[in-house]
């Protein structure tokens, strides 16, 4: 299974005084990815909500924090789905620096409705999730 690339750049806004990346910013980091990831794979996170009321949620997230990235580094956020479930999708997501690994995440959301109740994932989105590159 090959992972979805999301490229980014460390500004000076994502660090703190020493120039490195403030720990907080790498779920910033990861949660680009992931919409990137999900709008790659045709799903449309918008309408989705518009016209199922159905909106994805961070659950849970277990973080290790490798190496610290600095100022004016090219990262790389790569993110693997790992599982399927009714209403969740399992993802590994990894902030690389030149194939250095800084960051490792691994993520789990959950489909809600919009009053937060859990949802069954829709049909076409788990065939979107669930199809031949993923």
């Amino acid at each position: 299974m090959t992972p979805h690339e999301f490229r980014t750049r460390v500004y000076y806004e994502d660090t703190d005084l020493a120039g490195i990346v403030y720990y907080a910013n790498y779920l910033k980091f990861i949660e680009r990815a992931r919409t990137e990831w999900i709008a790659s794979l045709g799903v449309d996170q918008m309408a989705l909500k518009a016209r199922q009321g159905i909106v994805f949620a961070v659950r849970r997230v277990e973080a290790d924090f490798l190496r610290p990235a600095k100022f004016g580094d090219d990262l790389v956020v790569e993110t693997r789905m790992q599982s399927l479930g009714g209403a969740r999708i399992g993802l590994e997501q990894v902030v690389l620096r030149g194939g250095e690994r800084l960051f490792v995440a691994v993520v789990t959301l959950v489909c809600l409705t919009e009053d937060g109740h859990a949802a069954r994932l829709p049909v076409e989105v788990r065939g979107k999730l669930s199809g031949p590159l993923h």
